[in-house]
């Protein structure tokens, strides 16, 4: 009785795929074409039809002439004209701070004070001990004119008068040294002690920078070294302070090239009266070399990087064109072209992605919706 169940579950299981197979074939056969006679296409849209008559919408812009100064780009950083980290020469504990945070400063002032009664009191010993040296080499001299002592004691006694003499110079610059002095004028930066800090030899206690005017450091590629000299004029903006620019020259020309980029360091200078520009922010560095020339121009957006070179889809004939092409300098969002095209192509600038040689396209303007028909009307 199970074997009977078992053969009967068989052979319902064999009719029903037997009879799926059946629908799906005939299934298969009620949507394909009939067949076309030899040398007939599909027509389009239908189907078992190609794609094909379906153009692929994107935006266009055309290759535009240009007028471009003869100059250079590149990116830098500002430098103080004049920067250093004030540090005490000797140890000490700080006994006067004469500076003000953020403010200015005058060469030569005093900014910070250490204790100096040690260094005061060796001064006047010092000084001491040279007024007593000089009273017994007056006496000295005396007495060697009068014959009364030998050539031998009045050179000792000179010879102990300038030692002395020495030895207070010596604690005159000691004493200097607990003086901490603004070595040019500048604005002070922020200070990192207090009074009543020990502070070390070398340690740092504030900065102090010349920012009248201020350095401009960037790098050029080599294939310009021919063509730089001091004096040229360089123009620099900043995000900090977008549509503003600022002028300057070219004031050094490095003459050791990086051997690792090819790169020349240069060095340009402008003035900062109104201390909008501040050292360490980062700029834009325009150098023009002089002159004018023409050149072919494409929005940014119709480039379409591979690798280390760069493309664009160009229209001919209604249909995309892969171009290789060589770009020069950038003019905010439109990029020159030194190979590739000329003026008057058209080149896509959106919808890049969907697209291949050979590829029907259409621009924005292309498929615009027809005007709407009056009423009536045939």
């Amino acid at each position: 009785m199970a074997a009977e169940k078992k053969y009967f579950v068989a052979i319902v299981a064999v009719i029903g795929l037997l009879a799926l197979g059946g629908y799906a074939y005939y299934a298969n056969q009620s949507v394909s074409p009939a067949p076309q006679p030899p040398g007939k296409a599909a027509a389009p849209g239908k189907p078992g039809g190609p794609p094909g008559g379906f153009a692929v919408g994107v935006e266009t812009a055309t290759v535009a002439a240009t007028a471009f100064h003869d100059d250079v780009a590149a990116v830098g950083s500002l430098k103080s004209n004049e920067s250093v980290v004030l540090r005490p020469e000797i140890a000490g504990r700080i006994a006067a701070i004469h500076l003000r945070e953020g403010m200015p400063a005058r060469k030569g002032a005093v900014l910070v004070a250490l204790d100096a009664a040690t260094q005061t009191a060796e001064l006047r010993q010092a000084e001491a001990n040279l007024a007593l040296a000089q009273a017994n080499f007056k006496r000295t001299e005396d007495l060697y004119q009068k014959k009364f002592v030998s050539e031998r004691a009045r050179d000792e006694s000179a010879a102990n008068l300038k030692v002395l003499e020495a030895a207070v110079a010596l604690a005159r610059a000691k004493l200097q040294k607990t003086q901490i002095r603004a070595p040019f004028s500048g604005i002070v930066g922020i200070r990192n002690v207090s009074v009543g800090d020990y502070v070390k030899e070398g340690q740092e206690l504030i900065n102090i920078e010349d920012i009248g005017s201020l350095k401009v450091d960037f790098r050029l590629p080599e294939s310009h070294l021919a063509r730089l000299r001091k004096g040229l004029a360089i123009e620099i903006a900043t995000d900090a302070m977008p549509g503003e620019t600022f002028k300057g020259v070219l004031d050094a020309i490095d003459p050791l090239l990086d051997a690792s980029g090819r790169a020349i360091s240069l060095r340009a200078r402008l003035d900062n009266p109104d201390l909008k520009l501040r050292p360490g922010m980062f700029v834009r560095v325009r150098l023009a070399f002089g002159g004018e020339r023409q050149g072919l121009t494409v929005p940014e957006e119709a480039l379409v990087p591979a690798g280390n070179d760069n493309f664009v889809f160009k229209v001919v004939e209604g249909k995309a064109q892969r171009v290789k092409v060589t770009i020069g300098q950038r003019r905010g969002a439109a990029v020159e072209i030194e190979e590739g095209l000329k003026a008057g192509d058209e080149v896509v600038t959106a919808g890049q992605l969907k697209l291949r040689d050979g590829v029907p396209v259409r621009s924005a303007a292309a498929g615009a919706a027809p005007p709407e028909t009056k009423p009536g009307a045939k």
